[in-house]
């Protein structure tokens, strides 16, 4: 009996091309991707992704074996596709980051620091919260069932082979930035405008009575009045997180 193994070659060098653009974009995801989850989990996640699109997509990776440059430029061009998909998600859910810094200064919490564990880096506590937040709402609402829907769909946007239009890409990573920064400012709206009364009633005070030590009065009741107005408005904040996040990573899977 005789066993064809001719087909292993272009099999093999599909699937690593597949998991070049999947794991790329896994590495990239925020909850996912981030350096405290244990590396044999992401790589875990890369390979079964990589596993179930694979049969989908084979076919559209034509490559000639024969030369290394074919392969390596598809090589590069899937990398490509992978952090531009990973970093549109990673760039709008830092819209919680600017939000949390907003409303962090106007509670007097801006100086309150801790290590972000979607982020790798210091940043202020009530960011911090409203980061881990996020991710925990796209798990409980499904949204990251549209990650993988717009890995697949990503096959029809960026076909293997083609080289993703550096302008078109630009425009896009731009307008996702500058959404994101518009959003964190609509979520902190509130704040901002608590922040302008109460320091505008310090100051009346402060006038009203010169001998009054309005900094040791009004920090502690900012935080507390403060914290208070999170707690009210924190839901709606969310909800509108996750609409603008929908919004966004429906745009990249516009098949489902």
């Amino acid at each position: 009996m005789r066993v064809d193994i001719s087909f292993l070659p272009a099999l093999a060098a599909a699937f690593l091309l597949t998991f070049a653009r999947v794991g790329t974009m896994v590495m990239l995801l925020p909850g996912i991707g981030e350096m405290n989850l244990p590396a044999r989990v992401r790589l875990a996640m890369a390979l079964v992704l990589t596993a179930i699109l694979l049969p989908a997509h084979q076919a559209a990776y034509t490559v000639d074996l024969k030369a290394l440059g074919p392969v390596l430029l598809v090589l590069f061009q899937e990398l490509l596709v992978g952090a531009v998909l990973g970093l549109t998600a990673r760039m709008a859910i830092s819209a919680l980051q600017v939000a949390g810094f907003v409303v962090a200064q106007q509670l007097g919490l801006g100086f309150v620091t801790a290590v972000d564990p979607t982020q790798n880096q210091q940043g202020v506590l009530v960011g911090n919260f409203l980061s881990v937040l996020g991710i925990t709402l796209i798990f409980a609402t499904d949204l990251h069932h549209l990650v993988i829907a717009a890995i697949n769909d990503s096959y029809t946007i960026f076909a293997p082979g083609e080289v993703p239009l550096i302008g078109d890409t630009a425009q896009h990573v731009t307008r996702v930035v500058a959404t994101s920064f518009k959003i964190g400012i609509q979520l902190s709206a509130p704040f901002l405008a608590f922040g302008l009364l109460f320091n505008l009633g310090l100051g009346i005070l402060s006038r009203l009575m010169p001998q009054m030590q309005v900094f040791f009065i009004g920090l502690p009741l900012s935080i507390l009045l403060g914290l208070l107005l999170l707690l009210l408005v924190v839901g709606t904040m969310m909800g509108t997180f996750t609409g603008y996040l929908e919004g966004v990573l429906g745009e990249l899977a516009p098949h489902s």
